[in-house]
């Protein structure tokens, strides 16, 4: 690939070139459905809104060839948070007024027509695809700085908090957010009893979604009601936090604590300061149930959204739990350094891949283990493949995919340590085999 400037200077090119060719030509934004692309989606719209600019917000799972060759010839198509890995489409359709602010993986030459920003491009600088937006945003005009919360939002949306680079720290201080450090369940402004039932990451066995194992769990550490309520975990003293995290160490002995430990950031939403990685959670939750425009429109703080997305979050927890004691119940393939979970129709589509982050979070598995989660699409002859890697270290699971993707044909996007692909149902056993054989190879090699 090419030789480029500075991200700085690249950002500053690309708003120029977009500013001039955006000019008096209708926008389609084209957004990615989690959480990291409804806040880019948001923070896009309003910045659009400000310039008086013409444009329509479609938000997709992901990218295929149909849906490249069905977007219009006459708008400026802009790209938010994916098209990395599909260019090649763009490329065979033709495509020349495309923007992509992206931040993962590129796999070859940018096509000409194409002007895309992405940190993949510049020392892989760790920043999600909502931060780049942001920094797009504000190039265009500094008193976008008001958007800063909702590339936290999308930081945290893709577990970037703990990996907190120069671009995401000059983010940070533009949100004015307040940070404290504490145990990483969430929503640390609620009751606590709900919070341990309902807590996926980290998981804890026998206590999350089982009110007993909670109760049992807060009457082990002195933790009690007053007046029927249980304290949120934000009003624990220094003592009852450290017996808090005992007790859940205790239960989930491979859990470390740094991971369970660590900064919680609290911004203002709704005039009223809330956890981050709640808000981060009820935004995914929306998108995942098919409600992406109410997220958009929570992430612009519309008060009409609040209680519809409180609604569907509750519904998706619920989602969650069972598709977690599924996964606690049920046979596994397991192997040399693997693990695979096929759910088929037993977890929903729209939450495998939230199963298999929580799986590869747990600390029930080796670090290098390969977390491969498979569930059949509603109202779709196709299957939907999640992969994650426990820890930070091991095999690049976007490349395994991809690998077994070139023989069964399919869809495959996503980083190193996370990354999804869509296969034909038919393409099943064949996948599965596939992929058992392609991780030995890779274990036999390391």
């Amino acid at each position: 690939m090419k030789k480029r400037g500075s991200l700085e200077s690249e950002i500053k090119s690309f708003v120029e070139k977009f500013l001039e060719r955006s000019e008096g030509k209708e926008i389609q934004i084209v957004s990615h459905f989690d959480t990291d692309g409804i806040t880019a989606a948001a923070i896009m719209v309003q910045t659009l809104r400000k310039l008086d600019r013409k444009f329509s917000v479609k938000i997709v799972k992901s990218l295929d060839k149909e849906f490249i060759c069905s977007l219009p010839k006459n708008k400026l198509i802009l790209f938010l948070d994916l098209a990395s890995g599909v260019l090649s489409y763009i490329e065979e359709n033709s495509m020349r007024d495309v923007f992509i602010i992206d931040h993962h993986e590129v796999i070859r030459e940018i096509p000409e027509g194409v002007e895309m920003i992405n940190p993949e491009l510049h020392e892989k600088q760790k920043i999600s695809g909502a931060g780049m937006v942001y920094l797009f945003s504000k190039e265009i005009n500094e008193s976008n700085k008001e958007f800063a919360k909702l590339a936290i939002l999308g930081m945290i949306g893709d577990m970037l908090e703990k990996e907190i680079g120069i671009l995401n720290h000059g983010i940070l201080d533009d949100g004015e957010i307040k940070k404290r450090r504490g145990l990483l369940i969430y929503p640390s402004t609620r009751p606590l009893n709900k919070v341990l039932e309902f807590c996926s990451n980290p998981y804890i066995p026998e206590v999350t979604g089982n009110v007993k194992g909670v109760l049992e769990l807060l009457r082990e550490i002195g933790i009690n009601s007053k007046n029927g309520k249980y304290p949120s975990l934000m009003e624990l003293n220094e003592e009852e936090m450290e017996k808090l995290v005992t007790a859940i160490m205790l239960r989930n002995p491979k859990a470390k604590n740094y991971d369970i430990v660590g900064d919680i950031f609290l911004i203002k939403f709704f005039n009223k300061l809330e956890d981050a990685r709640e808000l981060s959670a009820m935004i995914n939750a929306c998108s995942r149930l098919g409600e992406s425009e109410t997220a958009i429109k929570f992430c612009l703080e519309s008060l009409s959204a609040k209680k519809k997305v409180e609604s569907i979050h509750a519904k998706y927890k619920q989602f969650i739990v069972s598709g977690l004691r599924f996964a606690e119940e049920s046979g596994k393939i397991e192997g040399n350094g693997y693990v695979i979970l096929n759910a088929k129709d037993k977890i929903k589509d729209s939450v495998i891949s939230v199963i298999a982050t929580i799986l590869a979070t747990s600390g029930i598995y080796e670090e290098g283990t390969v977390i491969i989660a498979l569930a059949d699409e509603e109202g779709k002859e196709r299957i939907k493949v999640s992969a994650r890697i426990v820890g930070r270290s091991g095999r690049n699971v976007r490349e395994i995919l991809s690998n077994i993707i070139q023989e069964v044909g399919g869809e495959v996007g996503g980083h190193e340590y996370a990354a999804g692909c869509i296969i034909e149902k038919k393409d099943e056993k064949k996948f599965i085999d596939l992929l058992k054989k392609n991780i030995e190879i890779e274990m036999v090699k390391i």
